[in-house]
């Protein structure tokens, strides 16, 4: 792998689009235009990062940042994918991440935010093109989207710098009547079954539920953090009817953060 430096590099550019903010069923309260500029200074050595909002009828917010080093919170793919947040979850601490896919010049990210009971309160999906690109937005993620057999190549990267892992994937998704069933096989087999509530998938074992939301997006996370039980927080996105990438940070039993994962799924039934 390059770099964690060179991966956030992939970066660069002007960036234009929106920070849409979402209660957690997925209802948009507020879309935001917005530009985040990457400029790399020093022979690429300092970054200077920019993120302009422009609310409607309120004052423009600007803000500027410059770094030279990434923090132990982050954590980079080969392409510029990425995810940032809180190392540990704990009681009576908020708590949330971001998690950012890349292709070609389009970005999509997610931030997911839990208050200080460890309840979901806020999704923001950012939806992002390189200035000048004229690629358009993908329509809205809908069930049939998810239906088939898929096949992916995972990566696991670890923020302790361990080797990283890679392994393949195959995820099986039909539905029944009002019900969305799904087999994940990645060394074991997962099997889950969901409840289909217009764009929402919710999970009948656990408080987890998967939004289906516009540019073929998608967020999977639970409602509510349960202490002492493991969980991720993950979003989706369809590129082509056959083509999809999941970012998925993983936390332990115990809140720690302990693993980023990337997989490119291709549809093959």
């Amino acid at each position: 792998m390059k770099s964690q430096w060179d991966c956030l590099l992939e970066n660069l550019g002007a960036w234009e689009g929106s920070f849409t903010r979402l209660s957690p069923f997925g209802e948009i309260l507020e879309d935001i235009p917005s530009i985040v500029s990457f400029t790399g200074l020093n022979d690429n050595q300092t970054m200077r990062q920019i993120v302009r909002l422009t609310p409607a009828n309120q004052p423009v917010s600007e803000k500027v940042l410059e770094y030279s080093s990434l923090g132990r919170n982050t954590l980079f793919f080969d392409n510029g994918a990425f995810s940032q947040g809180t190392i540990q979850f704990a009681p009576f601490s908020e708590f949330g991440a971001e998690l950012g896919l890349i292709h070609d010049d389009r970005r999509l990210r997610l931030v997911q935010l839990f208050d200080k009971q460890g309840t979901l309160t806020r999704l923001t999906l950012i939806r992002e093109k390189l200035s000048g690109s004229e690629t358009p937005e993908r329509p809205p993620l809908q069930v049939e989207d998810l239906i088939g057999e898929w096949q992916g190549e995972a990566t696991t990267i670890y923020p302790d710098w361990r080797s990283p892992d890679s392994y393949t994937t195959r995820l099986k998704i039909w539905r029944e009547g009002n019900r969305l069933q799904q087999e994940l096989d990645f060394g074991r087999t997962i099997v889950t079954s969901a409840q289909i509530e217009g764009s929402i998938l919710k999970f009948d074992s656990s408080s987890v539920q998967i939004l289906l939301l516009p540019d073929g997006a998608s967020s999977n996370c639970p409602l509510e953090i349960q202490p002492r039980k493991p969980f991720v927080l993950e979003v989706g996105w369809l590129l082509q009817p056959d083509l999809r990438r999941r970012l998925i940070r993983s936390y332990s039993d115990k809140g720690e953060w302990v693993s980023l994962t990337l997989v490119t799924e291709h549809k093959i039934g």
